[in-house]
């Protein structure tokens, strides 16, 4: 049985949220099905990852995409009622080669992962079609544009209201939408009442055997002073603002004590203010690491102070897999498995996040990162998700 996937980026490798919930749905499904893969690749240095998928797959469309251009591109398709996300991952070459690809094999499945890639089968009339939104996009621009001002907020918000009428069409037209959580799915039910019947939550999950804290790693950080840490994505917008505000908020007084913790911040392409931060003796910056397991292993914090979170925070469930104690916000929690003050600490301001550090940093807490992993296998294993997903597909 042949089944067609497509995806906003190149699902490999699994070392980002969005990249590690569509691995985890090609590698099971490319067990199951002839899956056909039409993507883009946003970085260079991963073309050479699409030969480490093609020997699973009957067919893959990698097509590149250069950013800077994908923006010019987006503005320039600009029409009333087009979100500016779909313009970005428009492209002939992909419609092109989906509508061969149909047109030659027997396809009997589809699986769109991402709002932005709806639009390549807009004409799936009667073609099972699994719609994995993972999260509500159009919710994140509205935050983004409650934040903002002048111009920029205009934009953020014609894209909410834009992508939301998207996300609605998209379910209507196909068989199932997933979200990542039961958050999700009930504010776009909210928002969208009609999808209802339509929609459910599918959480991610963590492999526990990957994110095992009795490995052995070499300690990467400074024997001298505990570490704080920080994993995710450098480039994207609520990671550099959690990392700006914990930088600027909390770190201060923190530096003070003695001995003094460093916040490293681990993760890939750090925008040019987070480069920065590690001008500060008491920030350190690594960007582009090849595990970060080490990273969090030998941390004495995990921090996720993230005031702008949509879905499941994959760092969350990462540190506390790896036993790490894990402090963060109401909204990077919200999604998870865990109960506060038992599994992970929260705190939503800065008075609190200083307390809760340094309540850690003291040894205070002395079961929480035990009980965090504990909370993970028992609840955010990856059988529930994919069972899900082959229910759908039957």
């Amino acid at each position: 049985m042949h089944l067609l996937f497509l995806a906003h980026r190149l699902p490999y490798p699994p070392n980002k949220g969005d990249k590690i919930r569509s691995f985890r749905w090609l590698d099971h499904l490319s067990r199951k099905y002839d899956v056909h893969l039409g993507c883009f690749v946003d970085r260079q240095e991963d073309m050479a990852h699409v030969e480490t998928l093609r020997p699973g797959l009957a067919s893959v469309a990698a097509i590149p995409l250069d950013p800077r251009l994908a923006r010019l591109r987006a503005l320039a398709r600009l029409r009333p009622g087009m979100p500016l996300s779909v313009g970005y991952f428009h492209d002939r070459r992909l419609r092109a080669w989906v509508r061969q690809t149909r047109r030659n094999h027997p396809i009997e499945r589809a699986l769109v992962f991402s709002s932005a890639m709806a639009p390549y089968l807009d004409d799936a009339d009667g073609l099972p079609t699994l719609f994995d939104m993972v999260d509500l996009d159009s919710e994140k621009f509205a935050a983004y544009g409650a934040e903002s001002g002048g111009l920029r907020a205009l934009v953020w918000r014609r894209e909410a209201r834009t992508l939301l009428a998207l996300e609605r069409a998209a379910t209507a037209r196909f068989t199932r939408t997933f979200l990542v959580s039961d958050a999700e799915r009930d504010r776009f039910t909210a928002l969208a009442p009609e999808t209802g019947a339509r929609t459910e939550a599918v959480p991610n999950g963590v492999d526990t055997g990957f994110f095992d804290p009795g490995q052995d790693w070499p300690n990467p950080y400074p024997p001298d002073r505990p570490a704080i840490v920080f994993t995710g994505a450098m480039d994207y917008r609520p990671n550099i603002d959690a990392c700006l505000w914990f930088a600027q908020s909390v770190m201060p007084d923190l530096a003070r004590d003695r001995p003094g913790p460093v916040f490293h911040i681990v993760g890939a392409d750090p925008a040019p203010q987070i480069r920065a931060l590690a001008a500060h003796p008491s920030i350190d910056v690594h960007p582009d690491v090849p595990d970060i397991r080490p990273y969090l292993r030998h941390a004495a914090l995990a921090v996720a102070p993230l005031r702008i979170a949509r879905g499941i925070q994959n760092k969350v469930l990462e540190a506390m897999a790896m036993a790490r104690p894990v402090l963060t916000t109401t909204a990077a929690l919200t999604g998870i498995s865990a109960i506060a003050g038992r599994d992970a600490l929260v705190a939503d301001d800065a008075a609190a996040m200083l307390s809760g550090a340094r309540a850690i940093l003291r040894g205070e807490w002395p079961g929480l990162g035990a009980a965090g992993r504990a909370s993970v296998i028992a609840n955010h294993g990856w059988s529930t998700a994919l069972a899900a997903l082959d229910r759908v597909l039957a």
